[in-house]
């Protein structure tokens, strides 16, 4: 990995709920909705030398309600969708496992962005973990990141418990647009 590469930075991105309305369990391609200003905030930090990377729980396939092929086929209808409007995701990396199956890369565990900084060359001390759930910013702790959370989704309910987070400087905003702004302010 040369200097250039090792030195990207990032923001990473949960789905439901950050990016797009929260369904539960979403598995039909025909259900993504953009929230408001997201393909437009995904487009400037693509324009402006971030890499983006979306990553995501899926316990609907641990869980067996959908395979991991539904997953698949929403991630290439989020990507259509953003590419309409002049925006993409740089990857990709979600966990098929349920809360039960104790694996390692469940968010708020640290393997997929681990994973994804090894094979996209990111510094993970210059990236962002932006989220609508405490777990998609917990691992901002052990990695060194900086985190936001969004107030979309599930985001205000789980403003209130920020203070059972120990070790770890959550910033909050309104959406991704005001995450933008939080990102230019601290980066």
């Amino acid at each position: 990995m040369d200097e250039q590469t090792s030195s990207r930075r990032a923001i990473f991105l949960d789905r439901d709920g950050t990016i797009n309305r929260e369904v539960n369990y979403l598995s039909d391609p025909s259900q993504i909705e953009l929230l408001p200003g997201a393909a437009e905030t995904i487009a400037y930090w693509n324009s402006h030398n971030w890499m983006v990377v979306l990553v995501t729980n899926q316990a609907g396939v641990g869980r067996g309600y959908f395979p991991t092929s539904a997953v698949e086929a929403v991630h290439q209808k989020l990507q259509a969708v953003l590419a309409e409007r002049g925006a993409r995701l740089d990857g990709i990396y979600f966990c098929p496992h349920s809360t039960d199956d104790a694996c390692s890369c469940r968010k708020p565990n640290s393997r997929l962005f681990v994973t994804a900084s090894r094979e996209l060359g990111i510094d993970l001390k210059r990236s962002f973990l932006i989220g609508d759930k405490l777990t998609d910013v917990m691992p901002a702790r052990e990695l060194g990141a900086k985190a936001i959370l969004v107030r979309t989704g599930y985001g205000e309910e789980q403003s209130r418990h920020l203070g059972e987070i120990r070790g770890i400087v959550v910033k909050t905003a309104i959406d991704l647009r005001e995450a933008k702004r939080i990102v230019e302010e601290n980066s």
